[in-house]
């Protein structure tokens, strides 16, 4: 359920009162990849506030009071949506309730991409497990919002991995400069030419990213859990399955088992794990393979917020990408 108080086309223009050169002073970006969009664009104006911050991942979140008091706080709040901050949603509704909230997954221009959910991409939910029909790894977006049995993933049957095309980054960063404007035109020139360098940057990042997975991009390989099939289908690189749906559901045995028999037929070159999950499945995984294990890191778990991670996100994906699946055997 979407937060109570604003939706996406209809949120409300509002006056903070701040003078001229003064930001909007409570804006507060659930994750680190959006966070970084929204810095970008206040830059010079303000600083945004970040709730899931340091090595955290938003699928094993839990909010702290400081997180609820800059909730209850905010004037403008950045979320992606409840498929992949199901822990924002019901503070959302019950805190925010004076706030123009945004869930980044309205936005529009978005290309979205339906889960993947047989074979070698496990299921999302239980009924599913063990369907061997065929699914085409680069579908059409999805422009239903199919009913979906797992609570993590009500929002619609599509993938909330989103900022991993650098297009739907730019599509989101220009719903979040849209808000900026309204809520604070005191700082809309500012927020105008911050957007307008922004997306000049992604662009250049996504002929950049291009260029470097192009030597690689036909080798398959193992990921920890399916959060790259947009990457994927921007990059043409070749995700060929992943160890578990989601990072807080951990794979049985015969899962695994099915996983290493996948890595030995497909030939896959590497196996690549996350930075805040459990290494030593990816070590299972590839025990008796020629596989190699490397490090990807979606959500930037490693890397300091601010307004260049997003950029370091992605040029940090394609060049682990790259690394291993370039090594000789």
């Amino acid at each position: 359920m979407k937060p109570a108080s604003i939706s996406l086309l209809s949120a409300a223009v509002f006056s903070i009162g701040a003078g001229p050169g003064v930001a909007a002073r409570d804006v507060v970006v659930s994750i680190k990849p959006i966070h970084s969009l929204v810095a970008s664009i206040m830059k010079g104006v303000g600083e945004p506030k970040l709730i899931v911050d340091g090595a955290a991942s938003p699928h094993t979140f839990a909010l702290k009071p400081s997180n609820a008091a800059a909730i209850e706080g905010a004037d403008v709040i950045f979320w992606i949506g409840p498929g992949i901050e199901a822990f924002l949603e019901k503070p959302l509704d019950a805190l925010a309730s004076s706030a123009t909230v945004i869930e980044l997954e309205d936005a529009p221009g978005l290309q979205k991409l339906p889960f993947r959910e047989s074979g070698a991409f496990e299921a999302h939910d239980d009924e599913h497990e063990g369907e061997e029909a065929g699914h085409d790894d680069h579908a059409k977006p999805a422009d239903d919002h199919a009913d979906h049995d797992d609570d993590h993933h009500d929002h619609g049957g599509f993938d909330t991995h989103l900022w991993l095309d650098a297009m739907n980054a730019k599509a989101m960063a220009a719903e979040i400069e849209k808000t900026l404007v309204s809520a604070d035109p005191a700082n809309a020139a500012a927020y105008q030419a911050n957007g307008a360098r922004l997306m000049k940057d992604i662009d250049a990042l996504d002929t950049e990213i291009k260029a470097t997975v192009a030597p690689v991009k036909d080798k398959p390989f193992i990921v920890f859990h399916d959060a790259y099939q947009y990457f994927e289908h921007r990059y043409g690189v070749s995700v060929a399955g992943s160890i578990t749906v989601s990072p807080e559901n951990m794979p049985g045995a015969e899962r695994v088992d099915q996983i290493q028999k996948k890595v030995k037929e497909l030939g896959a070159t590497c196996v690549f794990a996350e930075p805040q999950f459990e290494p030593k499945l990816v070590a299972v995984v590839t025990e008796g393979t020629p596989a190699r294990s490397g490090t990807l890191d979606p959500e930037a778990a490693t890397l300091k917020s601010g307004s260049g991670l997003y950029f370091e996100l992605m040029r940090g994906l394609a060049r682990s990408m790259k690394e291993c699946l370039s090594q000789r055997t």
